[in-house]
Formats: structure tokens, C-alpha cells, sequence
């Protein structure tokens, strides 16, 4: 594998000259991580008969370009002769045969090597300012209207903006580092926004590093005690924090990281927090006996949600006049199941208070509740709606009731702006039932608190043992500890779950006990041993190809989930997506290729960010069905959904052959693997591996050592500091 610095000889690599001048025209983009700029490039350079392959970074790249770099020669033992580059610029094509390649590559949508030449025959050498000033003349080319025209206009100044862009942030020291996400967030006024205030890349750009910021301040000549630097410190250690789940930290500890992020004696930042506080950019608050600092966005959403719920317990019942007794007879009848105590008590309070919540593990029948309470709706004419935070826990609700069921994103109407449901339009429906309301984070659910009728009852559904919501807040906790609403919790496992290994292996990890490991025939969970990673790999994919199919009969993509605690390491998504995607789906010569993945027909894969426009959400997995690198584009089917995406927009996906277990929350698989092996051991909690376990339907497979998951059974996770609860007793 290639190293991702140009400027460092590894072990692999032995340096054969001195620094040297190299330019030519890119023939191929043999890899191009579009986050980091790191590139390796196949170009045709002058004064030499073949072309050569050049190692360096470079924020945007087309085939065709001029490259002109300097650098040295340097052997690598795995990959041969390459010539790495400490400084790479590119420049526009010169060349009719630079065009030609540069027009074809696929870089402006919608044209492709036969177009290139007809544009080329029409504007000969001038094509690209044609491009570029006088798009509307492309209109005389054969097979151009006025909307590809101006399609084809757009792309080539997106283009030469995030060039312009490239060179600004190169003069500040920081390379192509995140461009994409830099102009999707500031557009052509980046420049201009980034000069007047460098920290905002911090604090808009997600994964834009907090020292890169201060390396573009340095360069504008931003003193380090300059105020904007400081308000800037605390307002990244808060959304930080907020990453972690936390709507807020306590004051000491926000000066304490402030401090240590910005090199600046805590004495000295405690004027500037007093005084973001004061003027409401941050909240300021007695928590537990401690001055607590939050965003405000968070603070005064959980004061909302506290206060909303308590509006909404007020008043009638939809099922006011109801009798409990009668309803539980009706519903039970009606679905022929025989309710346990605990379901009893919770189907009666459902038709007694406008806002209740339902918790239990696996087994315990919460979806069968939900099913009673669509039948009773049926019965009595009450207009019910059916919402999940994720995609696959809405399809599963919807199937499991047979009732339609959306996102909470969905049903909220959600757009770029926000959600088109809220106080002045809100949702028509008498009775709302979220299922998966561990997922809820505190955005979400005042957001759902907003569009939600006065007059309308309120149920949340979910397993409170399970991890939290991925986005701050632990909404589901927050209100069951806070007594302000009835809770019933359901804890009678029925005489079919309780034959499920799985279910009991779920209990028995929630407890904090090892589940029983010893192997039986005909059993739907196994552990399987495994010293080393090799050797967890090797018998990972052999479970995968072979014997999970033949055995089951499950497909091992479409059926089977990996999943782990983490992105990063030997046992992380990002290394098993790779091998995954090497033993299941090699990719071929019409894969796309982004940010140093394929995608090619076949490939699993996740949405990772909320696109509002194509109505697909984080967390959704889907199967590419089709690929057009004419085009630069490719669709995905989620389920019955084809979504396109084009090239710039491919880093909204990421491969879903391996997953995180917070991404898999919400979603049921008919097999889950999951890796739980040492080198994970910074990961592993008890309440993470009861979700990823939870998440299987028919087959559990853990595959590690019994160390590593006696650890994990035994490891609890550090609690959030939210507000929410507080609140309620305010």
C-alpha cells in the first residue's frame, strides 16, 4: 500500500536522486483521496518515453491536466519506480490531445470521449473558455441543449473554484485538506469567509481539525490571544463534546480542554467564557451541584422538550372514555395473542396517558404492542402515524404491523431548511408511536415535539439497555429517570424468544454476565476463537463465503452484516470493507472511484449524511445497481428506491460490507458477525456489544477471544452529561 506523505522515504522505498522538475499531462488518476489530496497519478511527462507514475497531493485532478512537479526519484519495493512529489500543481490542458482526454474523462457531466470531440472539432483550442464565459454556444454542438449546456458550464466552474480555492489554501500551508466539504459549505464566497475568520473551518467543517485552522490563522498574521481564536477554542471543546453525546460540559472542564487545545492559562480564558455567556452564545448552568456551560442550540432545545412534554400529558386522551379492560380484551382477541402482565399494563396505559414510554430487551413482545394499538386505532377510527429514526427500523415496524410506517425525517418532511412539519403546520394525526426511541437524539425529538398536534397522544417505544442516539443527548434515558411521565417496562420474555441462543445471550450481556459460549448443534449463536487477527479474518471469511450460505442459505452481502466498535484498526470498518469488498465484489473496470474507494455494481453500501434533496438518510444501506462512468454517475437501490448520485456527490456513500454498531442501531440483520478480538479494546463496552448482538434476527456468530468479550460484558460506558432530566423537575 502506498503511503499517503510524498515527502518521507519509508522502509519500502530507497531514494535515487536528487531533487528534481517534472512536468506532463495526467493520463490516468490512479488513485485520488479527494478528503486529504493524496493522489497517485499515471503521467505522460516530458523527456520520457513511457509514462511515469507521480506520488503527491493534490486537491482537484482531471485527466488531461498539466502537472507540473517537483521532487525526486525513489524506488518502492512493492510498487517500482515512482517519482515523488513535494510540490504538485496543476494547470488547464494545452495540448488538442490534452483536451481531448481532460473533456472525456468524465469530469463535466454528461460528456464523454465522443462529445469531447465534437466540442473540440466545433471551438478547437478555445473550448475551455467557451466553457467557461459562453457556455450558452455549446447549444451549436450536436446533442446539446440549453440545459446540458448550462450543466456542463456549472461543472467546469465548480471546478476551476475549487482550484482557486486549492491555491488560496495552499498559500496558508494546509494543501486540498477537506476541500470538497469546504466549498459545499461556503460555495465561491469560501475565500472571503475563510480571510475574515479562519476558525470557522473548525467549527463548519466536519472533520476539519481544530491545529489546520490555526496553521491558516498563523499565515493571516491572527495573533494567538486574538479573541476570535479564543471564542473559537470553547466553542470547538463544546461541539466536541457534543460528537461525544454530551449537550454540555461543567466550566472547569471546559476551560481545562480550551486550555489545552489552545496553549492559553486557563485564567485567561475564563474572562472570555463569562462573557460568551453573558451575551447567550453559550448557556451557563447549576447542574448537580456544578456551574455547567452548553450550546445554546442544546440547551434550549431540552428546555423545550421538557416543557413540551409536560404541555402535551394535559388534556383528553384520544381514547378518553375508553374502558382499559374492554380495549385489552378487543385488541387481544383481534391480533390472537395471549398478553403477558407487564404487556397488559402497558397497552392499558397507552389508552390512559397522551405521553407514555415502553421499554424492554429483546423477546419481551414491544412489537407486538405496537401491532395492538394500529388494530385498536382500525377499531376506533383514530388516525395513527408509525416513525423509527432509521430507514430499516421504519421497513421492519412497517412489516411487523403490516401498518405503513416512516423516518422521523420522512414524516417530518424534512428539508435543507429543516422540516417542513412543525408548530404552524403540524403533523394530521391523533396518536404517534416512535419505535427505536433510544435513537432519538435531542435535534430530532424537539423537532418531532414541534410538529406534533396538541390533542395527540405519544408513545415511545424502545430498549433503554441499548446505546444512545449517535447525535447528543440520551433522550429515552433522560425521560424514564425523570418520573415525569408513566413508564412500563416489559420484562416477561415469551416461550419462542426465549428458545433463540440469541435472545438469551442479549439478557445475559445486559446483566453483565458472559453469555454461554459452548458450541451446540442446530443453534442460531456461535463463538468461534480466534488468537490473532489473521486468524480471525481467515475464519471470518470463511464463515461468509461457505458455510453461513450453505448452512443457512443466506446470501453472504445482501444477508450478512459485519460489524464492529470502530472505524479505524486491524479489525475496523475501514480495513474489512476493503477485504470484503475484494473477496464478494473485486472492482472492476466500470467502478467509480472517489476518495480512494470503488463502487462498482453490486458493492454494499451506506448512506453517511442526511441528503434532503434525494430523500435518503444516515444510516440507509442500499445495493449499487448501476454505474455509468459516461455519465459519472451511479444508482443505488435502497430497497425498492434507485437514488443517483454523481461523482461529487459519491462521498455521501461509504461501503457497507462491515459497519459501525452505532450505525447498525435501528436496523435488524438475519446474520450479524461480529469481530471482538483485543486489539479493540478501547471500544469495548457493555451496552455496545449488547446493540451490535441485539441486531441479529436468525444467526449470531462472535468471532475473538473470550477475554476480549469478558472485558466488553464487564466495561460500562462513561455517562452524558445531558440537562433534560433536570428540567423535568424544574
Amino acid at each position: 500500500m502506498l503511503k499517503s506523505s510524498a515527502l518521507a522515504v519509508s522502509s519500502n522505498q530507497e531514494a535515487l536522486s536528487f531533487p528534481e522538475h517534472l512536468v506532463g499531462s495526467i493520463e490516468r488518476v490512479t488513485f485520488h483521496n479527494h478528503e486529504t489530496g493524496f493522489c497517485v497519478l499515471r503521467v505522460k511527462a516530458r523527456g520520457h518515453r513511457r509514462p511515469v507514475v507521480v506520488v503527491g497531493h493534490a486537491p482537484a485532478l482531471a485527466i488531461g491536466e498539466v502537472v507540473d512537479a517537483s521532487g525526486a526519484w525513489l524506488h518502492d519495493r512493492n510498487h517500482g519506480m515512482q517519482f515523488h512529489a513535494t510540490e504538485l500543481r496543476t494547470s488547464a490542458p494545452a495540448t488538442e490531445e490534452e483536451l481531448q482526454r481532460f473533456l472525456g474523462s468524465g469530469l463535466l457531466k454528461g460528456v464523454g470521449p465522443a462529445l469531447a470531440q465534437r466540442l473540440i472539432a466545433s471551438f478547437g483550442s478555445g473550448i475551455l473558455d467557451i466553457i467557461e464565459t459562453k457556455p450558452h454556444e455549446l447549444t451549436r454542438v450536436h446533442g446539446i441543449g440549453t440545459a446540458k449546456a448550462r450543466s456542463i458550464g456549472a461543472a467546469f466552474a465548480e471546478h476551476r473554484a475549487l482550484k482557486d480555492i486549492a491555491a488560496f489554501l495552499n498559500a496558508q500551508g494546509i494543501g486540498g485538506f477537506l476541500l470538497s466539504r469546504i466549498y459545499r459549505a461556503y460555495g465561491a464566497d469560501a475565500i472571503a469567509i475563510i480571510t475574515a475568520n479562519p476558525y470557522r473551518l473548525a467549527l463548519d467543517i466536519p472533520g476539519f481539525a481544530f491545529a489546520l485552522a490555526d496553521q491558516v490563522a498563523l499565515r493571516l498574521s491572527i495573533e494567538p490571544t486574538a479573541e476570535m481564536r479564543l471564542k473559537a477554542g470553547l466553542a470547538h471543546v463544546l461541539l466536541e463534546a457534543a460528537k461525544e453525546g454530551h449537550s454540555g460540559l461543567g466550566a472547569d472542564e471546559v476551560l481545562r480542554q480550551a486550555s489545552l487545545l489552545l496553549q492559553i492559562a486557563e485564567a485567561s480564558l475564563r474572562p472570555v467564557l463569562d462573557a460568551q455567556c453573558a451575551a447567550g452564545q453559550f448557556m451557563a448552568d447549576d447542574l448537580s451541584g456544578q456551574r455547567a456551560v452548553f450550546l445554546r442550540s442544546l440547551y434550549g432545545a431540552e428546555l423545550f422538550i421538557a416543557h413540551r412534554l409536560k404541555e402535551l400529558s394535559k388534556g383528553d386522551h384520544p381514547w378518553s372514555g375508553l374502558d382499559d379492560g374492554e380495549v385489552v380484551a378487543q385488541v387481544q382477541a383481534a391480533i390472537g395473542v395471549s398478553y403477558s402482565p407487564s404487556q397488559r399494563e402497558a397497552l392499558a396505559g397507552a389508552c390512559r396517558a397522551k405521553v407514555s414510554v415502553i421499554t424492554g430487551g429483546p423477546g419481551t413482545g414491544k412489537t407486538t404492542l405496537i401491532r395492538s394499538l394500529t388494530r385498536l386505532c382500525a377499531r376506533h377510527g383514530r388516525v395513527i402515524a408509525l416513525c423509527a429514526p432509521t430507514g430499516r427500523a421504519a421497513k421492519r415496524l412497517s412489516e411487523s404491523t403490516g401498518f405503513p410506517a416512516k423516518t422521523v425525517h420522512r414524516l417530518l418532511e424534512a428539508s435543507e431548511g429543516g422540516f417542513r412539519r412543525d408548530a404552524d403546520t403540524p403533523l394530521d394525526c391523533e396518536f404517534i408511536v416512535v419505535d427505536e426511541a433510544s435513537m432519538l437524539d435531542i435535534r430530532l425529538m424537539a423537532a418531532l415535539l414541534r410538529a406534533l398536534p396538541d390533542g395527540a397522544g405519544l408513545l415511545l417505544v424502545g430498549d433503554v439497555d441499548q446505546l444512545p442516539s449517535i447525535g447528543p443527548g440520551q433522550i429515552l434515558s433522560d425521560i424514564i429517570a425523570s418520573g415525569a411521565v408513566p413508564v412500563v417496562r416489559l420484562q416477561d420474555v415469551f416461550r419462542q424468544e426465549r428458545e433463540s441462543r440469541i435472545v438469551a445471550a442479549a439478557h445475559a450481556i445486559n446483566r453483565g454476565a458472559l453469555p454461554e459460549l459452548e458450541h451446540r448443534p442446530d443453534s442460531d449463536f456461535y463463538f468461534i476463537e480466534a488468537d490473532t487477527p489473521p486468524d480471525a479474518l481467515a475464519k471470518m471469511t470463511i464463515m461468509m463465503r461457505d458455510r453461513i450460505p450453505r448452512r443457512f442459505g443466506l446470501d453472504p452481502v445482501r444477508d450478512v452484516q459485519v460489524l464492529c466498535p470502530m472505524n479505524r484498526g486491524r479489525f475496523g470498518t475501514t480495513m474489512l470493507n476493503a477485504e470484503l469488498q475484494r473477496l464478494f465484489n473485486p472492482p472492476g473496470h466500470d467502478a467509480l472511484q472517489r476518495a480512494g474507494w470503488s463502487y462498482g455494481p453490486g458493492d454494499k453500501v451506506m448512506q453517511v449524511r442526511n441528503d434532503y434533496d434525494r430523500d435518503v438518510y444516515n444510516g440507509e444501506v442500499g445495493i449499487v445497481r448501476a454505474v455509468s462512468r459516461e455519465e459519472g454517475e451511479l444508482t443505488v437501490a435502497f430497497d425498492e428506491r434507485l437514488v443517483t448520485y454523481t461523482l461529487k456527490d459519491i462521498d455521501e456513500l461509504a461501503l457497507a460490507y462491515a459497519v459501525t454498531i452505532h450505525k447498525a442501531q435501528g436496523s435488524e440483520y438475519p446474520a450479524v458477525i461480529m469481530p471482538v478480538m483485543p486489539q479493540q479494546s478501547s471500544m469495548l463496552r457493555r451496552r455496545l456489544l449488547y446493540t451490535g448482538v441485539t441486531r441479529a434476527s436468525r444467526l449470531l456468530i462472535l468471532i475473538g477471544s473470550r477475554a476480549a468479550l469478558a472485558q466488553a460484558v464487564t466495561r460500562e460506558e462513561e455517562p452524558r452529561l445531558t440537562r433534560l432530566r433536570n428540567w423535568f423537575a424544574a
